[in-house]
């Protein structure tokens, strides 16, 4: 018996648009991912993307204030931007001795990083030290704080009379510390090099954990000596890690700007950060944005490079298995100094700095000890007879509005970057379509590649007017919130994807067959089950917003000061004990809640450094 299925007369018709654009309805109501990330896409197109493609246009089209140097007219095309910066006659201090200054101090810092961090690192992993677990996390701390924090704790020590104002312990000493050391390349290396040398020890460490010592006794018993198994042996198989802990610190120094800017710019010593926050200053619009333009360059090719390398780490997947041998290596008679190394890193990098800068906020001389110099008017005094602090800083109001302003647009920017950074987690994970995807990955991960001070920039030269559906955001909160939110994307976004990755589609589905729509399903299923990963992706933001000074510096105005701006102002004020009492009271609420995050999260900066 044959069957037989009758055909349709004729050709195939295809059906009606209306039908096609009624059963997408149908479809994407029960799941709304394809639309959620068509959503998501146009929201950080419109935040990310098109604020750098902005700044990159700004820095080859005429602006109003240069119409008469160019004689162009207001939008035309220029080469004058880049004239200006590369080739003129001004090009030498505003770009390239700039450049010259951030490619000496980040060679000098990653170098320092590397003498400091590569040794802790082994001594953290690989060997018996004692106190192993407390300076797994102590010698990690500089990193939890402001960089700049710890500039203004060397101008404390260090400070002569060079730029006025209060004296230097040292000076109040009776000594005066020569310019090369109180100010400019030395001083902003060093600190550099200790706040990312946990860069070093974090990416050293680690690789070293992951090392089969099997393979350096294999050696050994070939009769290889130490220095032989390190160099041809150890350290190849290290080098994707070190370059990589290299090409972040490079990153790191291209965008930071507190520290060159409180030890460089008072003896003229200028950074590419510095150099661009002088040209918003001075309201050079093209030249901010070709200044701005070639930081994103040089940022997005270091971090193209650690991509690189990173795929180049995996090789270490084959080094370390289950059956790998990771041994500790006995100190011996080298306990002790080993452990003196390691409290002196400790104490050069956070300790010493932190108290002086705590002992400073109750001096009305720095670095005189008598007991008549100590005092608690820069905490609570009510008449301290300067110009613009009449009253301590726990009795102003400008203070308690910066502290006001920190948690609330922060905390909403953290909020909001952790709440879509789920979302995007959800849709680029769930998305049927590849491409929406990958551009939303890719869209969401653009601010990691842009420094800080850049993306600020960027900020300016798209919401400094009305971009509807937004009017003119400058001068307001709103601008300073969305920056904060969009440049924790990265972080965000890739906790929000690992996470999901790890949820699969079966509790859903199984929702959906009792009848549960999309929203009850997100509300009922997915988000308790990514409610740990949905607080670590809050709180981290929270807790980078807060000490953030790069991106913030740029956008805040007097009305809207976080603590770090209005230290800042502080300092420029020349009230310098005023400006560490709101650095400490920064430091208290960074460091605490970089322990919240650890403890919500159960999880620390030290795992897998051999903590135990």
């Amino acid at each position: 018996m044959t069957l037989q299925i009758p055909l349709p007369d004729g050709p195939l018709r295809p059906r009606p648009v209306w039908k096609r654009l009624s059963y997408l309805v149908r479809v994407n109501s029960a799941d709304p991912t394809l639309l959620l990330a068509l959503l998501l896409l146009v929201v950080f197109g419109y935040l990310i993307l098109a604020p750098v493609l902005l700044l990159l246009v700004d820095a080859v089209t005429v602006h109003f204030a240069d119409l008469a140097r160019t004689r162009q007219g207001l939008g035309d095309l220029t080469l004058y931007y880049l004239t200006r910066v590369l080739i003129s006659p001004i090009s030498r201090d505003l770009f390239w001795w700039p450049l010259a200054h951030t490619a000496i101090i980040s060679a000098a810092a990653i170098v320092l990083a590397f003498l400091v961090g590569a040794p802790i690192g082994w001594l953290l992993s690989r060997t018996d030290l004692t106190g192993k677990r407390w300076f797994s996390t102590a010698l990690l701390l500089p990193y939890m704080l402001p960089s700049w924090t710890f500039a203004l704790a060397w101008l404390t020590l260090f400070k002569n009379r060079t730029t006025g104002g209060q004296p230097g312990w040292m000076e109040t000493f009776g000594l005066t510390p020569p310019d090369w050391l109180a100010y400019g390349a030395l001083p902003i290396a060093l600190i550099l090099a200790l706040h990312y040398a946990p860069f070093v020890v974090l990416l050293f460490g680690n690789a070293l954990k992951q090392f089969d010592t099997q393979l350096e006794d294999s050696a050994r018993s070939l009769g290889a000596g130490p220095v032989i198994v390190a160099r041809r042996i150890i350290l190849p198989l290290m080098m994707p890690s070190l370059v990589s802990a290299a090409t972040l610190i490079f990153a790191k120094c291209l965008g930071d700007f507190g520290v060159a800017y409180v030890l460089g710019v008072p003896v003229g010593f200028d950074v590419l950060a510095t150099s661009l926050f002088r040209a918003i200053s001075t309201s050079q619009a093209g030249a901010s944005a070709v200044l701005a333009g070639m930081i994103v360059l040089l940022g997005t090719l270091s971090i193209v490079i650690d991509m690189r390398l990173l795929k180049e780490a995996k090789r270490f997947v084959t080094i370390g298995s289950k059956g790998a041998m990771v041994r500790q290596t006995p100190l011996g008679k080298w306990q002790m100094p080993a452990l003196a190394w390691a409290f002196t890193v400790f104490l050069v990098s956070a300790g010493i700095p932190l108290i002086a800068l705590t002992l400073t906020t109750v001096m009305r001389v720095p670095g005189s000890f008598s007991l008549d110099n100590f005092t608690l008017d820069y905490w609570i005094g009510t008449d301290l007879g300067t110009t613009a602090l009449h009253q301590g800083i726990l009795l102003t109001g400008e203070f308690w509005l910066a502290l006001w302003n920190t948690v609330w647009m922060v905390g909403i920017a953290a909020l909001g970057a952790g709440t879509l950074g789920l979302l995007v987690g959800y849709a680029v994970v769930r998305s049927p379509v590849g491409m929406v995807s990958v551009a939303l990955r890719q869209i969401t991960f653009l601010p990691y590649l842009v420094p800080g001070i850049a993306f600020a920039a960027a900020y300016l030269s798209m919401f400094a007017v009305a971009r509807p559906p937004l009017p003119a955001l400058y001068g307001t909160p709103v601008i300073l919130v969305l920056a904060i939110l969009a440049d924790q994307m990265p972080f965000a976004s890739r906790a929000g994807i690992s996470s999901m990755m790890q949820l699969g589609r079966e509790p859903e589905e199984a929702g959906q067959i009792v009848g549960a729509g999309w929203f009850r399903r997100m509300r009922s299923i997915v988000l308790p089950i990514q409610r740990g990963a949905l607080v670590s992706a809050i709180l981290l933001p929270f807790i980078s917003g807060i000490k953030g000074l790069s991106l913030v510096v740029v956008l805040a105005v007097p009305g809207t000061d976080l603590l770090t701006t209005y230290a800042i102002r502080l300092v420029d004020y020349g009230y310098s004990q005023a400006a560490n009492a709101v650095v400490v009271m920064l430091c208290v609420v960074a460091f605490t809640g970089t322990m919240l995050v650890q403890k919500i999260g159960k999880a620390n900066l030290s795992d897998g450094m051999g903590s135990k």
